[in-house]
């Protein structure tokens, strides 16, 4: 009975073994068609690139975080240096995603990038700066199109709204009383509408 456990034992260590060194030599053949694909008339660079991708491939076969991995795996199957920058970039998005504050704002990054934490982190980062920016917009009237036009996207209203306030410095500015009271009376909630139809029809006059 102990020789047969030891006899299995002995057979499973080696076929560990076996599977480890197949699994190796595998990736360092990838990692030399990768070299040679990338430069193939320059020796010295495909020896760069080998030994490059080859530390990031033993790199990847190490990570913690499977999630994050199959994102990486999945974006660049066949380039380890590009899956570990991603798995590296996104892990750091995922870690900071758990520590921000702004729950409608993390919601709004979370529901857009469900799937890919370094576009939740940049678009938390751009909403949470055009909430703040909107907080502190001055033309009232304006900042009431721009959350009426785009009430869960804080980016697309400072975008309307800083478009809205400059359409409407334009429309004060300009001088053709007659064609500015049409646009006025055709768009009375639309500044960007305004100067549209007042340059048209100013153009075709």
């Amino acid at each position: 009975m102990r020789w047969g456990i030891i006899a299995a034992l002995v057979c499973y260590l080696f076929l560990v073994n076996f599977m480890a060194e197949t699994t190796a030599f595998g990736s360092e053949a990838r990692c030399r068609e990768i070299a040679i694909r990338e430069y193939p008339n320059n020796p010295s660079m495909q020896r760069y690139i080998y030994e490059q991708q080859f530390a990031a491939c033993q790199a990847m076969n190490l990570v913690k975080d499977q999630e994050v991995k199959k994102i990486a795996l999945h974006e660049y199957p066949n380039d380890y240096s590009m899956q570990k920058y991603i798995y590296d970039e996104q892990l750091a998005a995922k870690n900071y995603m758990k520590t921000v504050q702004d729950k409608h704002v993390k919601k709004i990054a979370l529901t857009e990038y469900r799937n890919d934490y370094s576009m939740q982190k940049y678009t938390y980062d751009q909403q949470y700066a055009s909430k703040n920016f909107m907080k502190t917009a001055l033309d009232v009237e304006v900042k009431n199109i721009a959350v009426h036009e785009y009430p869960n996207d804080f980016s697309m209203q400072k975008f309307t709204y800083e478009q809205q306030v400059s359409a409407k410095n334009y429309m004060k500015s300009v001088g053709n009383n007659a064609v500015k009271k049409v646009a006025q009376v055709k768009y009375p909630n639309d500044y960007s509408m305004q100067k549209y139809f007042y340059d048209q029809t100013m153009k075709t006059d």
